[in-house]
């Protein structure tokens, strides 16, 4: 799996600046993991990758990262580690599989990448329920059409939704991703959105200010 712009989005988007311990869950290349640790000077992170070559590619990627001391990647599913680990963690993220019910790929590494074979939206949030710090939070980018789903299990297992955004790739398309932030605790709901491009390659001043940070030229 190449880096993505929803790992991007996610990375630049959730609420990292206090936690002392994240969890990255399906690090894929490990970008994810390598921008919390650009964004928080004293986290550790600890990411979880169930797929051999994407599991090698992200400690490969988070050994060359100059963060890499802050950095552990575990060769595990999240189920496994849930039921194995007493951490307990202030931020969570997870950029998860989402292809429910469309046709896979004759690639068994790729379906276990973008399929809910593995991770359902299910495990996915009553694993994190269990694995949150009180007042921890937990953030995902997810497709829109899943949107009211996702929310409807999150509040199943006392997850509330604090803060969401809408992603539109472009100004004449409707929202495609959401990102979603969720909280043990009841607070007041944060929502916006945010346009990707004006026009092809050329991005709004919004997505600039938001990811300026992990581009080499933006």
């Amino acid at each position: 799996m190449k880096v993505g712009t929803d790992g991007v989005l996610l990375g630049a988007w959730a609420n990292c600046k206090s936690a002392k311990t994240i969890l990255d869950i399906g690090s894929g290349t490990g970008l994810i993991s390598i921008m919390m640790a650009q964004r928080n000077a004293s986290a550790s992170i600890v990411a979880l990758e169930i797929e051999d070559d994407a599991y090698l590619q992200s400690v490969e990627n988070a050994k060359a990262s100059k963060w890499s001391s802050r950095i552990e990647i575990k060769h595990t599913s999240l189920q496994e580690f849930q039921k194995n680990t007493i951490l307990l963690f202030d931020l969570i993220v997870s950029n998860p599989p989402f292809f429910e019910n469309s046709q896979k790929s004759n690639s068994e590494k790729r379906n276990l990448a973008r399929h809910t074979q593995t991770l359902t939206f299910t495990d996915l949030i009553s694993c994190s329920a269990n694995l949150l710090n009180t007042k921890g939070l937990f953030s995902v980018i997810i497709p829109f059409d899943s949107f009211q789903q996702f929310i409807s299990l999150a509040s199943e297992n006392q997850l509330h939704l604090v803060r969401k955004t809408l992603i539109k790739p472009n100004l004449n398309k409707k929202p495609k991703r959401v990102l979603l932030e969720f909280s043990k605790s009841h607070a007041n709901l944060t929502e916006n959105e945010l346009t990707i491009e004006l026009s092809r390659h050329f991005y709004t001043p919004q997505y600039i200010e938001l990811t300026k940070d992990f581009y080499l030229k933006m």
